[in-house]
């Protein structure tokens, strides 16, 4: 069965690269609008084991964007969700979680030794610096997602450092701060297109059904080249 699972991404990319994901462990940050899509991805890619970290439950207002809502799971641990869901699709990734609030203090005790790769998929700007920090110190592969709120247009997504972003509010800020901390660069899924005024005008971050996952598409296939060394073919 695992066999025949892995048959149309073993015709692509190889036994050696998939042999790569299947000792693969990424840690997956965050499983809203974005980390939903990331962890399913690099699990049905072959990644062998995933550490999904989030306090969060879902909610009625997830259901426009979020891969992992449903009507009939509103109030589950996202977390929960996410094991679930992946352990139904594919049984060969081993999949961990933390149901905790990731916070500058507690980044060190939550993330785990040995892991390839990490995806920041959270909001709070204060914990995406810590990741980068903590990921950069330890030599971990990241990648991490800016704001998709507000937005509407699927093709101005880009990958690039973010000291090489533009257009962005929130990796606008996250360049000060990190360069303020000395962080020399931090691999980006962003997009230029400036949020929409309307948007804007409610008190949370307006959102449609597509945006975040083609992001976290992005990060999840930027992080399996990175596994695979699909980027040296």
């Amino acid at each position: 069965m695992i066999d025949e699972i892995a048959s149309r991404t073993v015709a692509l990319i190889g036994e050696e690269a998939y042999e790569r994901l299947k000792r693969s462990f990424v840690v997956v940050a965050g499983l809203g609008g974005v980390g939903g899509y990331v962890s399913e991805a690099l699990a049905r890619a072959g990644t062998g084991r995933l550490l999904l970290v989030d306090s969060d439950r879902i909610a009625p207002s997830n259901l426009n964007r979020q891969i992992l809502a449903r009507s009939d799971n509103i109030g589950v641990l996202k977390t929960e969700a996410a094991k679930q869901r992946i352990e139904s699709i594919a049984p060969y990734c081993r999949v961990e979680t933390v149901n905790e609030f990731i916070l500058p203090d507690n980044i060190s005790a939550l993330m785990p030794s040995g892991a390839d790769a990490i995806a920041d998929c959270i909001d709070t700007v204060s914990a995406k610096i810590g990741l980068a920090k903590y990921a950069e110190e330890k030599g971990i592969y990241i990648v991490s997602s800016m704001g998709t709120g507000n937005k509407t247009d699927p093709f101005l997504f880009r990958l690039a450092d973010i000291y090489e972003t533009q257009g962005c509010p929130l990796a606008r800020v996250m360049r000060r701060e990190l360069k303020r901390q000395g962080v020399k660069g931090l691999k980006t899924v962003y997009s230029p297109e400036t949020p929409s005024a309307s948007g804007q005008k409610e008190r949370i971050p307006a959102s449609i059904s597509y945006m975040p996952g083609i992001a976290g598409l992005m990060v999840a296939g930027e992080i399996i080249r990175h596994i695979c060394r699909c980027s040296e073919n």
